[in-house]
């Protein structure tokens, strides 16, 4: 089997590419609510709190002010409040037991 080398692209058009592709992530994640948080979380270590948290932290290093809250807002597509009103069970036993080992891989 041969690797094709990676062609070479600008980095202007990289910035645009990957938001676009971040876009399209974020837009895909609001349009399957119904994926639990723990879900994302156990089978591949981030969730949808992670890129809020991812967020404003990369908006910081740009100094604009984002807060949790409104980063949230932006990744869910809607307040978290309404959110996990509308979409957000219970975790089960078995998806908490799962999770405890999942956050520790995370943040090895």
């Amino acid at each position: 089997m041969r690797n094709s080398p990676l062609p070479e692209i600008p980095a202007s058009d990289r910035t645009e590419i990957e938001a676009a592709l971040f876009r399209k992530l974020i837009q895909h994640l609001q349009n399957y609510p119904e994926v639990q948080n723990i879900d994302l979380m156990n089978l591949a270590y981030f969730c949808r709190n992670c890129f809020s948290k991812w967020y404003v932290s990369e908006a910081a290093e740009h100094s604009i002010e984002l807060d949790y809250d409104q980063a949230r807002e932006l990744v869910y597509g809607m307040p978290y409040s309404v959110y996990k009103e509308r979409f957000q069970a219970e975790a089960t036993e078995a998806q908490l037991s799962e999770f405890e080992h999942a956050q520790k891989k995370a943040t090895d």
